[in-house]
């Protein structure tokens, strides 16, 4: 095994072999555990995309809050499933279909679009080209600020999807996607995540659909296997330890060495870099 590739297995702390059902009570007992432990915490709040990750958490979530209710009698805790288009997104149906089948105690709507294009404006109005890449990230942004405002009004905390695969690759938005109190399926690989959703008799389609980012205006849908250079398989299997084509492994290191910035606090005088 490469001399990174051990390092980097060892920090997001992947598990070649799991067991679907221990982890899916492990990520359900974590987040009832931060419920207990923080007793003014009433909801738990995650933006749902209609892909794998989100389905995943949003199933977990509700699972750690409908057994919050029945341990302790207080009804008031809630899970709250949000839905956060830019304009129409043509997945909006694969949304729809995560959220009745994770049940979620509410469902909330916040278009995007206006936010994200009056700050692509006032960015504008500077002298600056906001490219349509840096305009997916401001979308990224404008997302998570309304997760936290929903959150904000209901005693909650804001759930994250990141995952060992997405981790790996620094692949998503700093303080967008990114940006989260609590992240229940980290640890957890593509492949793992889907074992978890099996075992959960979640929709198929829901999680053998081509996984994307969706945020580019120029290159809807740009599945995400694209826009790294490596695919899922690939990732997976280095993170579970085993032997994969040089160059694909490469591409993963150097996807991990140039995103490490993502997976770190605010940089203090007393941080290496």
């Amino acid at each position: 095994m490469r001399e990174l590739q051990q390092k980097i297995i060892a920090d997001l702390k992947v598990t070649p072999q799991i067991d679907p059902e221990t982890e899916i009570r492990r990520s359900v007992d974590f987040l009832k555990a931060y419920l207990k432990k923080n007793s003014f915490i009433k909801s738990l709040v995650l933006g749902i995309s209609g892909g794998q990750d989100s389905t995943l958490t949003g199933k977990l979530a509700q699972m750690a809050i409908t057994e919050m209710r029945e341990e302790s009698g207080d009804q008031s805790y809630q899970f709250i499933a949000v839905r956060l288009p830019y304009g129409v997104q043509a997945d909006e149906s694969d949304a729809m279909a995560a959220i009745e089948y994770m049940q979620a105690d509410q469902v909330k709507r916040v278009d995007i679009k206006p936010a994200a294009d009056a700050m692509v404006q006032a960015l504008e109005a500077n002298d600056l080209n906001i490219s349509d890449f840096n305009k997916g990230n401001i979308k990224a942004r404008e997302r998570m600020i309304a997760q936290y405002g929903i959150a904000g009004a209901n005693s909650g905390i804001v759930l994250g999807t990141d995952h060992a695969a997405e981790s790996v690759t620094g692949f998503y938005t700093k303080f967008g996607d990114g940006g989260a109190d609590v992240t229940p399926i980290w640890r957890l690989d593509k492949r793992q995540g889907k074992a978890l959703l099996a075992k959960l008799n979640a929709p198929k389609h829901l999680y053998e659909k081509v996984p994307t980012a969706d945020l580019e205006d120029n290159r809807p849908a740009l599945p995400d296997e694209v826009a790294l250079g490596v695919t899922y398989d690939d990732i997976d299997n280095y993170l579970e330890g085993h032997e994969i084509d040089s160059q694909a492994a490469e591409k993963i290191e150097n996807w991990y060495k140039k995103t490490a910035h993502k997976r770190h606090l605010p940089y203090t005088v007393y941080d290496q870099f």
